[in-house]
């Protein structure tokens, strides 16, 4: 069982992946804006962080930035998140550290493919 945090300000998709994550058994969190995360992340620790680009008040690129600044963070998994799938923003968020990138709306087998990926990397 993993342990998740889910940073999507967006309540429609933030309930479909809590739905998912229960459903697969993951310990599973919640933040619905990005001011936060980065302390959050640093507090629980979290295996793997769903998270969203588009966030009120911090982006999520910063976020990943500023995970992938703190080496005590370097074994999180990180996967991105946004409704602009495009190839520019893949390749920021990928560039900036992110572990994934997935386009929404997703299919749920396409996320839960990409979340057992990264779980398994070793750090």
């Amino acid at each position: 069982m993993a342990r998740i945090l889910v940073v999507e300000d967006e309540d429609n998709i933030a309930t479909a992946l809590d739905f998912l994550l229960t459903r697969d058994g993951h310990d599973h969190d919640r933040m619905a804006t990005g001011a936060e995360a980065v302390s959050r992340i640093r507090a629980t620790h979290p295996d793997l962080v769903l998270l969203d680009v588009m966030l009120p008040d911090v982006s999520g690129y910063q976020i990943v930035q500023d995970v992938r600044a703190d080496p005590a963070l370097s074994d999180v998994r990180v996967l991105m998140m946004t409704a602009r799938g495009s190839v520019v923003e893949r390749r920021k968020g990928l560039a900036l550290g992110a572990d994934g990138f997935i386009a929404k709306p997703f299919e749920l087998s396409e996320l839960r493919s990409e979340m057992a990926r990264l779980l398994e990397q070793p750090c």
